[in-house]
Order: C-alpha cells, then structure tokens, then sequence
C-alpha cells in the first residue's frame, strides 16, 4: 500500500476505492464553535464543505442520508480526488444513491452498489446496470450543463476540458462489454505474490494473522474469517444475493507508471487495496446495535450484512427524510435484524407524504416535495461540486475559496498536501478533520503512533489546533480547529 505520509514518502499515490476508517455524517463531527460561525444566505445557514481524497464518497452519502436530523442549513461540498477513476465512480455512485426508488428498490440498489463498491468480480446484471448508465455518464461529462439540467445538485463545471475527454474514455472502457480487457483476476493474484512474497504459498495463515492480529486488534472484530479471506484470494467482498460473480468490474481499473523493458510507461490494472478491505467503509459500525452482539463467543451479524443494513438504511432516510425504525424485536431477532426485512417495513413506512420527501434541510419539519416523475431524488439544499484533480494545491489562487470552507477532511492517503495555504481558505473557527491509519493493516503500531504526530505537527504548521489529545490507538480521525490570527500571536506561533 502507498501512502506518502503513511508509508515513509512514497511519491506514487495509489488509488483509494474505499476507505480506511467508517463513515462520517460531517455535521456530527463539526465543532460546536464552527456553526456558530456559519455565513447566511436568505436566512439560511450555509455549509461548505472540502473532502480531499475521501474515495468512496462514504462521507458525502452519509451526510446527506443524515441532513434532516439537523438544523437546517445548506451544503456545499467540493470534492477533489488524486484520479479521475475515483470521480467517475463519485459519479455513479451519486447517481446511483439518487435514483427515483420507484425505478429501483432499496434492497437492489444497495446489492448493486456494494457489488460495484467492493467486489473484483460481479454478476452480469450489475455489469448490464452499469453498461446501460455508461450511455448517460458519457452525456454528463461531454456536454456540459447537461447533468445540472436534470440533476441539479452535482456540479461538473468545474472540471476540465482535458479532464471530460479523460472520463469520457474511461466510462467507455466501462461499457465494454468484453471481459478480457480487464483480468482482474490475473491482476489480484499477481498483486498478492508481490505483497506476500515468501509467504504465498501459506498465505491463508497471512490472511488469519492480518484479521485477528490487526483488524480485530484494532475494533473491527465484527468482519468474519470467511468473508475476509475470500476478499483476500479473489476480491470479492460482498456475496450478498446468489449467483455467479465472474464478470470483471471495470471501475476498479485505473492507471500506474510502470518500468518495464521499454522504461516507464502508464499501465491499466488493479492498484488498489489487497489488505484492508472494504468492510471498514459501512461495515463495521451501525445504529442497529442488535447487529453488533455476540453469541458464542462470534458476532451474530457478519460486516456484509452490517454493510447492507446500513445502506439501506441511508437510502430509506435519504428517500422518506424519516430514520429507519427495525422491526421489534417480537418479530424474532433473526428478522428484526435482517437486511432483507427492512425492504418489507420501508414499503410500509414510505406513506405518500413520505415518498414526497427528498434529501435536503427541511422547514417547521416538514419534508420539501419532489416530483413522482423526476429521474433523480432532487437534494434540495444541498450542492456538489467535483473538482480538477489538481486543484488540491491551486485552490487558494482564487478569490472566491478564500474564508470559504466550514469543514475540511483530508484522507491518509491526501494529508500531504495540507498546507498553510488552506487557512487562507478555511473560514473562521473551521473543522478540519484529518483521517488516521487505524485500519491500515501494514502499518506497525509504532507507525500509527508516529503518524498521529506527524499529522497534529502538519495541522498546526497550516494553522489548525487539535482540540482534544489524539488517541490513535482508537479513534480513526483527529479533529482540529482553525486557529485565529490573535491565538496565534499570543502562543509565539
């Protein structure tokens, strides 16, 4: 795994398909001092909000999913990315999450989405799914203003011409239909040899060792032995309906500088995670603390099932504006708890005032109507805009970032690029969130510790303070606060 700071400077920065700590509702983890702070427009309070390197978009969904349970406020989301693979991907899975579920069923949409989240191979309806969207994408990113004129809420106007070319031929790389064209096994297999060297041809005791040792270690006791393992031989994650999964997804291919006999050349392959999983993203916390009880001696619900639940239950909120409520518990624990059972109950939920709610702050609380026949769930209240890829060190040459951002997240694998730059841009009493390599399986303890001071040292040479000591030994984020040019002057800095 290459991760500049994290793994001692590598130049290279591999692509992050999913993340390495769990989901983020952002306006949970905002300072109490930063929304006191906020800017006002029409009398409603406005967020804005930078995610550098987030990957999944787990952060972005679940605090949309989550909106309503706040004050209302506008959001404003900027997300930059290291690759261009990683924005088509922000770009279907929004679209995905934001299909009118009359088109699509919660319980299919949450298989198709962690099939195309999380899993090398898929079935040929998922790779049918997403062939037929790849038309659309394809529209999106070549005629501009297209996208905003049926989904308002995602911005690609910002994203460069070079860029559109860029995406347009990787989306139709996706639509290809010939399976070929992208070994994936071949790739996985080659990518575990490399990493296990010596120890391949015993490497289920590697597999064993890496789950109990370090993701148990560290709190994700709840991924089960056989679901970790067979991530860890063929890269699928998620088995979640039957069938055969043998169709290679194309998202997850991307391009590396390589050497080979003719010097360095940009090779398409896998170059993601092998270790880590994707059962850290939604996996491995939840609401439903049912999911997370022990029998036995084992948990009695698995992180792909936790990982179904909890998408299900971000869509059914983001489709009602209502939180989910399970069925009790004198339904049996087995089906109170089962992912399949809440599709039943959300039939019920969603009454005709609900299925009229849509995503977005809502006013005296009552939901804001939507059309039955839009494509999309309109997100009112709510605007996301993609970036350049570049654009992580330019932002502060425009005047209009200046003072702007409310909330700013870096991943482990973007920290390094915090500069003192990005005060300029932070408004004042700002949040900045820097994510931790708890869950980074190859990283020694006394890497983690070390790497906690060196991302509190980072902040605070960008001028942000920690607002409380850095447990890195169980928490996933450290939280800072933007300091004020007086705190500043009055602690020497």
């Amino acid at each position: 795994m290459g991760f500049p700071m994290a793994s001692g400077g590598l130049k290279e920065v591999y692509p992050t398909w999913w993340g390495y700590s769990p989901a983020l509702d952002l306006q949970e983890r905002c300072l109490q001092s930063t929304t006191q702070h906020l800017s006002s427009e029409n009398d409603i309070p406005e967020m804005h909000i930078l995610l550098v390197g987030s990957g999944d978009g787990r952060h972005l969904l679940k605090t949309i999913c989550q909106a309503r349970r706040w004050p209302r406020r506008k959001l404003h989301f900027y997300i930059i990315e290291s690759d261009l693979e990683q924005v088509a991907r922000h770009i279907l899975f929004l679209n995905l999450a934001l299909d009118n579920p009359e088109q699509m069923g919660l319980q299919e949409k949450s298989e198709i989405f962690l099939e195309l989240f999380g899993n090398s191979l898929i079935r040929s309806q998922t790779a049918a799914y997403l062939q037929e969207k790849c038309d659309f994408f394809i529209r999106c990113v070549t005629e501009p203003g297209y996208l905003e004129s049926i989904n308002p809420s995602i911005s690609l106007a910002d994203i460069k011409f070079r860029e559109r070319d860029e995406l347009e031929s990787i989306f139709k790389f996706w639509k290809m239909p010939e399976t070929s064209i992208f070994p994936i096994e071949k790739y996985w297999d080659a990518k575990n040899r490399e990493f296990l060297g010596r120890r391949y041809d015993s490497r289920c005791g590697a597999y064993d060792w890496d789950l109990s040792m370090k993701l148990h270690d560290r709190g994700a006791g709840v991924i089960g032995s056989n679901d970790y393992n067979r991530w860890r031989e063929k890269g699928v994650a998620f088995v979640i309906r039957e069938g055969i999964y043998d169709v290679p997804n194309k998202t997850l291919a991307s391009h590396m500088s390589v050497i080979n006999r003719c010097g360095r050349v940009r090779a398409r392959g896998y170059w993601g995670d092998i270790i880590c999983s994707p059962y850290i993203a939604y996996g491995i916390e939840t609401e439903e603390k049912s999911f997370l009880k022990m029998a036995n001696g084992a948990y009695v619900k698995s992180a792909q099932e936790i990982s179904q639940y909890n998408l299900i239950s971000l869509f059914h909120e983001l489709n009602t504006g209502q939180r989910y409520n399970p069925p009790t518990e004198s339904k049996g624990d087995s089906e109170a708890t089962n992912p399949a059972s809440i599709l039943q109950t959300s039939a019920v939920v969603q009454s005709p005032e609900s299925e009229d709610a849509t995503n977005g702050n809502h006013e005296n609380g009552k939901p804001e109507s939507a059309s039955k026949d839009a494509s999309f769930l309109p997100l009112n209240n709510v605007k996301i805009h993609l970036l350049p890829v570049t654009s992580v060190n330019d932002l502060h040459r425009y005047r209009k970032y200046h003072n702007l951002f409310n909330i700013l997240y870096f991943s482990c694998s973007m920290v390094h690029n915090l500069k003192p730059e990005h005060k300029l841009m932070s408004a004042r009493k700002a949040t900045l969130l820097l994510e931790l390599t708890k869950f980074m399986v190859d990283l020694q303890a006394e890497k983690l510790k070390s790497y906690a001071s060196i991302v509190t040292k980072v902040a605070k040479e960008s001028g942000f303070t920690a607002t409380e000591p850095i447990d890195w030994k169980r928490s996933c984020f450290a939280k800072f606060e933007r300091t004020e040019d007086s705190e500043e002057k009055l602690s020497g800095l």
